[in-house]
């Protein structure tokens, strides 16, 4: 046990612990020690949430054994995460370079890292604003880091998946920071769009449009378009229709044309910034993106499933 094992939730001095040890130049327990200090946050969080949704109608309900209880699951989520937690708090110690601690864990209980992955997700989609904010091109942020979670599970992923992620990923990090939709939710979209980049539209002369969200051409479009049948669904039974899609000189016009279609156009004020998958992928059919009555369950699932996560991941 080291010095930050035993410690009181609410002592202010286990922060003066933690820059002791910065000072000290230990800077592997210090990450440790401040990796611990986050997972109990996040176990605080998982605590209320708990507690929130329990019925608050007893007879020693009150503001007073409420504050008492917040102070119980603030010294009960330090306890968990000293006492070797759910491993996240190892994730991100090993994530910042600290030397790993042979922890003796019941067999019976492994980490379960999925929604992990999320979190550190959030982390580096913040990571790569941040770095936008001060000038930094977040395009050459590589995609491996955006899920580079250790241990978390590998999955297959169709082929040439990985091979389109790579194409289209600097682009979504540039409309990103135009629209502030999250990039892989943009890369997602386009996957199921083109079949991970296998049915992109091509022009007449087997030349690519480079339209990877199949963006119809209107009556002001005045570049090149791809002519076909379009599949569309009305009170959810299917038909084609004639209708014609814009091309593009590459992906980056695409993303940009993409990007300017969310952000002129005020049906989909509700889906700019929107770092949920499923309300991104709700408000984008409410907002008339698709007919297809299954679009925003398929693009949810396409968002948050393991296909999307290797891809990026590189595994």
């Amino acid at each position: 046990m080291d010095a930050t094992d035993a410690v009181n939730a609410i002592d202010p001095r286990s922060f003066n612990e933690l820059k002791r040890l910065g000072r000290e130049g230990n800077s592997s327990e210090a990450i440790r020690a401040a990796a611990r200090q986050f997972e109990a946050l996040f176990l605080q969080m998982v605590l209320k949430a708990m507690r929130d949704a329990t019925p608050k109608d007893g007879i020693f309900e009150s503001d007073q054994s409420r504050l008492y209880q917040s102070l119980l699951d603030q010294q009960l989520a330090m306890q968990l995460a000293n006492g070797g937690g759910t491993g996240f708090g190892d994730v991100i110690a090993r994530q910042l370079g600290a030397e790993p601690v042979a922890r003796s864990r019941p067999a019976q209980a492994p980490t379960n890292l999925a929604g992990f992955e999320q979190v550190a997700a959030m982390a580096a989609r913040q990571a790569a604003k941040d770095a936008a904010a001060t000038g930094t091109d977040g395009a050459e942020l590589p995609v491996d880091e955006v899920f580079a979670v250790t241990g978390a599970s590998s999955a297959s992923v169709p082929d040439g998946a990985r091979a389109f992620v790579d194409r289209v990923w600097p682009h979504a990090m540039a409309a990103s920071r135009a629209t502030g939709v999250p990039a892989h939710f943009m890369v997602a979209q386009a996957a199921l769009e083109t079949g991970w980049g296998r049915h992109e539209l091509k022009l007449a002369d087997g030349s690519p449009s480079y339209n990877p969200f199949n963006i119809k051409a209107g009556r002001d479009w005045r570049g090149a378009t791809v002519a076909m049948d379009a599949l569309e669904y009305s009170d959810g039974k299917a038909y084609r229709e004639p209708s014609r899609f814009r091309a593009y000189a590459g992906y980056a016009e695409a993303f940009e044309d993409y990007a300017r279609l969310l952000s002129g156009n005020p049906r989909y004020a509700g889906v700019l910034g929107q770092h949920d998958a499923a309300e991104f992928a709700r408000g984008l059919q409410q907002a008339g993106y698709a007919t297809d009555p299954m679009y925003a369950d398929k693009l949810t699932r396409i968002i948050t499933g393991n296909t999307l996560r290797t891809a990026l991941r590189g595994d």
